[in-house]
């Protein structure tokens, strides 16, 4: 058990993973477990969650520096992505890192689009806040000043690194990383200027507010471009986003960079400013990470400690 920043954990020593998958605080999986308590009672009716879906929803928007009036929920990056894809002009130039995670680049890969390396060539930017395999941060000033629609993504950022993106285009992020909610819960930001570029292709009931017929009666916000909602992840991030918005998110990320620098300055390596690194090596043993791109990710969340780092410097020494 560790306590940090208000909340309980009950992460073993060793954990720095969260870049794969975060570990919730006991008040957020005890909100998690209720549910699964009332489903198995037959407690529950589908309006029961929609308060949990628009708590997450507003949450997210807060993350993010944007109304819950511009937020779409979902369940994946890949699934927004296809979305803002499929509204591209066909043949559009879309610039992606050379290591981008597929989530991210290949949606526009497969609706035909032409990807392109550099910004001033692109009819849109596609990229991740925070690189998956390397913790590599974008230039958000230079994008925002180069005037190209961004799409990004905020999965590998929110939660440990304070965000302002009403300026961007699309803003896309999951649940189950930094925000420590179960998986199968996604948020889509659409500037109110670009909701129109963007065609409803999942439209449902949730999305309409229709359960029957085939007349398309779209929401007039961002709600439009619902999925469906995976009820018992909305449930968990209806605790995890808004607390983690409540915290002093400048606090949150000294506290994790301080522990990557750790890491780093104790293999002699420069500081990155990122709470997700990789180093070339194995897996250490007694420590919970993952292997990206040929190398060992570590990635330090609010839960953990000096002591999870110098396992792995001990280890490596």
């Amino acid at each position: 058990m560790r306590e940090a920043f208000g909340a309980v954990f009950d992460v073993r020593p060793g954990y720095l993973n969260t870049a794969s998958i975060g570990v919730p605080p006991r008040h957020v999986a005890d909100a998690v477990a209720a549910a699964h308590v009332r489903w198995r009672r037959g407690e529950d009716t589908s309006s029961a969650f929609t308060e949990a879906v628009e708590t997450s929803r507003a949450a997210f928007g807060k993350l993010v520096g944007v109304p819950a009036a511009s937020v779409a929920c979902g369940a994946t990056v890949s699934q927004f992505a296809s979305l803002v894809a499929q509204a591209l002009p066909a043949g559009s130039k879309v610039c992606v890192e050379p290591g981008e995670f597929t989530s991210v680049s290949l949606p526009f890969v497969a609706a035909g689009h032409r990807i392109v390396s550099t910004v001033d060539e692109a009819d849109l930017v596609a990229v991740s806040v925070v690189q998956s395999a390397d913790g590599a941060i974008a230039d958000l000033d230079a994008l925002r000043a180069s005037g190209k629609p961004v799409f990004l993504d905020v999965s590998q950022a929110a939660g440990w690194m304070p965000l302002s993106l009403a300026w961007a285009d699309f803003v896309v992020g999951v649940a189950y990383k930094w925000l420590m909610s179960p998986r199968g819960a996604a948020w889509l930001a659409v500037r109110p200027d670009r909701m129109d570029s963007l065609r409803p292709v999942a439209a449902n009931w949730y999305s309409t507010g229709e359960n029957y017929g085939t007349e398309l009666l779209l929401r007039p916000d961002a709600r439009r471009f619902d999925l469906s909602p995976t009820w018992i992840s909305h449930v968990g991030a209806a605790v995890a986003l808004p607390w983690v918005a409540s915290l002093d998110l400048d606090a949150v990320r000294a506290h994790c960079v301080g522990l990557t620098d750790r890491l780093l300055t104790g293999l002699g390596l420069a500081p990155t400013g990122s709470a997700i690194v990789s180093i070339a090596g194995p897996a250490v043993e007694g420590v919970v990470s993952s292997v990206r791109a040929g190398r060992t990710r570590f990635a330090c969340h609010l839960y953990n400690t000096i002591e999870d780092v110098d396992r792995v410097l001990e280890a490596l020494a």
